[in-house]
């Protein structure tokens, strides 16, 4: 296993607690639960965002530059559908 793997693994494991955490914050029964979730969701979050601009330095996570003209595309096309 090389470090990409591993961080990409532990990327995907971060975002389905964020998914766990947001959820749980929403549906807490009480307002002392709430609060340990959130904290919860807010350093999960955190770690989230360390790992992916750790990722993002080293080239195992590049994100595309999408021009004017696609997006407008892709609104033109959204808005045709109603």
């Amino acid at each position: 296993m090389n470090d990409q793997y591993l961080m990409e693994n532990y990327l995907l494991l971060l975002k389905s607690c964020v998914e766990v955490y947001v959820h749980g914050t929403l549906e807490a029964s009480t307002p002392e639960v709430r609060k340990v979730l959130k904290y919860c969701l807010d350093y999960t979050m955190s770690m989230q965002e360390d790992v992916y601009n750790e990722m993002s330095d080293r080239g195992y996570y590049n994100v595309e530059n999408v021009s004017s003209s696609a997006i407008e595309k892709v609104i033109n096309k959204l808005n045709s559908c109603d």
